[in-house]
């Protein structure tokens, strides 16, 4: 049996996975409210961390304190920055990093590393999942920042500087987190909007039906691990 830490920032993120879940046991800790639940012969714990780096990166450590689970799975949406990436389509973290920060200040002060790598492991098996599902999925970089990006101009900064396939507000802080604790992770997001001018729109319209992907999606990989 293992433990699995389910991460997501806001509840739509998680509704579903609740739902197929059932009744839990919840504890709470350091504000954050964990459900438990036993579900295929593992135990899987989620929680709402909140919107944002802080929020994702106290969550995490919460959870990794209490539960010392064997993976992190971040999940949740995501804005598509790869012009192959499409709406609705998965991008599985390769790597997770800040794009509001000046990685020195991370890579040449403690914990000397800016760009955080996701666990093969998780990687493979959340690809193996959309396959078996059909989904279009792609193995990415995703950035984070302190900010809905709702813009082309800003979009197309990010994008010629980084080269992400998408961008959240929370996947660099979870892969920080577990970079210090040598904890496996992967974020699978899927992709609400296109981080551009329609962004806003887009989200509004494509949120649910992205949520629930991403919920069938990383609840199929916990029973692979």
């Amino acid at each position: 049996m293992k433990t699995i830490v389910i991460i997501g920032a806001m509840p739509s993120e998680l509704a579903d996975i609740r739902n197929t879940l059932g009744e839990p046991e919840i504890k709470r800790f350091s504000g954050f409210d964990f459900y438990i639940n036993q579900y295929k012969g593992n135990t899987i714990v989620n929680a709402c961390c909140g919107i944002a780096k802080v929020n994702a990166a106290l969550c995490t450590q919460v959870a990794i304190d209490n539960f010392h689970p064997d993976h992190v799975i971040n999940a949740g949406i995501a804005g598509g920055m790869n012009t192959a990436v499409k709406v609705c389509d998965i991008v599985i973290s390769t790597e997770v990093l800040p794009h509001d920060l000046d990685l020195h200040f991370l890579k040449d002060y403690p914990p000397y590393c800016g760009i955080f790598k996701a666990d093969e492991k998780l990687i493979a098996a959340a690809e193996k999942v959309c396959g078996e599902f059909g989904v279009n999925s792609f193995r990415g970089r995703i950035v984070s920042g302190e900010a809905f990006i709702s813009s082309n101009e800003v979009k197309n900064e990010i994008k010629d500087r980084l080269d992400p396939h998408a961008v959240d507000m929370e996947s660099a802080a979870v892969g920080h987190c577990c970079f210090l604790n040598d904890m496996p992770f992967v974020s699978v997001r899927c992709i609400s909007d296109n981080a551009d001018d329609e962004g806003a729109m887009s989200f509004d319209e494509f949120e649910k039906i992205a949520a629930k992907r991403v919920a069938e999606i990383v609840l199929r990989m916990t029973e692979l691990l």
